[in-house]
């Protein structure tokens, strides 16, 4: 982001840092998807087709990298943790798929490829989706994820209530009763709205490695919250500053749409500003963890110095 535009100095991220860090998300990426083509059962139906093309798509795992970085910081097995980040994307990706449907965002584009229902229908697309994510929980029950039966436990629980009616799902139905009534949406709501909608699964990532380690999660849940958020603002930015070809996807429809957008209610500067606040709180979750966390710090300030 351009000087002047109220990002803080922890918050900056010169050319050599986003280097190091987008080679290190490539790295986690490649890693994740190998992991992810095991456990994906082979092409032998439609939908599977539909699951494994969405699923290997690509994109920029950042979910799957807070895992394995969180991981790193508590000393979880790397081969562990990256089961645990194939288990957080086939959700994502789940509900990309369905996000994506008309009945919902109605996206005919998602990572620069046609998106599943444009490409088969609209069946394929539900059922390719409700797929992946009973997938993501086989995933979890399976010894080599955790070996302590009640830590699969509590990692499968969190999940659930991650992504259901108190997670992810609520804050996408809140959008949508939002946008189909006409509601009036005020800062608050909004940043309530993308704390269930964005920030629960990153939540659920930043906590996998204290979870797996059976230790605290205060501060990891302290550094998503503030990251989800500051993810989402951004997101709003490049909604309306982006270039579609880097985004892989339609932009400005939100605009186009009357949708209450961090950028709509604070406008660009405020929310370049609150952006640039959030990276700071995250940042400084993650005081007491010194070196191991660098990345996650990365992480946080490469939210708000991002193109798509």
């Amino acid at each position: 982001m351009p000087p002047g535009h109220g990002q803080s100095k922890s918050a900056d991220m010169s050319d050599s840092e986003k280097h190091l860090f987008q080679t290190a998300l490539s790295r986690v990426a490649a890693e994740v998807e190998a992991v992810m083509e095991t456990l994906l059962p082979p092409p032998e139906s439609q939908v599977i087709e539909a699951m494994r093309y969405a699923a290997l798509a690509g994109g920029k795992r950042m979910r799957a990298f807070l895992v394995m970085e969180s991981c790193l910081v508590y000393r979880v097995p790397e081969k562990q943790a990256a089961r645990l980040a194939a288990t957080v994307e086939f959700i994502h990706t789940y509900s990309l798929i369905h996000d994506d449907l008309p009945s919902m965002d109605n996206d005919d584009l998602r990572r620069g490829k046609p998106t599943v229902h444009v490409k088969w229908d609209e069946a394929t697309a539900v059922l390719a989706g409700d797929a992946l994510q009973t997938l993501a929980f086989e995933t979890l029950t399976a010894p080599q994820s955790a070996l302590d039966p009640n830590t699969r436990l509590r990692l499968i629980k969190s999940l659930a209530q991650a992504v259901g009616a108190m997670g992810m799902v609520g804050g996408q139905g809140f959008d949508i009763a939002a946008e189909r009534h006409g509601a009036i949406l005020g800062i608050e709501d909004i940043t309530e709205l993308q704390s269930l909608k964005t920030g629960q699964l990153f939540r659920w990532s930043a906590e996998a490695g204290p979870v797996v380690a059976n230790l605290d999660t205060t501060a990891m849940a302290e550094y998503a919250r503030a990251l989800g958020l500051a993810f989402q603002v951004w997101d709003d930015v490049l909604d309306i500053e982006g270039d579609p070809a880097k985004a892989g996807k339609r932009l400005r429809k939100d605009t186009a749409a009357g949708k209450a957008t961090f950028v709509a209610l604070l406008g660009m500067s405020g929310a370049k500003k609150h952006a640039a606040g959030l990276v700071d709180a995250a940042i400084a979750a993650l005081d007491r963890f010194g070196s191991p966390a660098e990345n996650l710090r990365r992480a946080a300030r490469f939210s708000i110095n991002r193109e798509a």
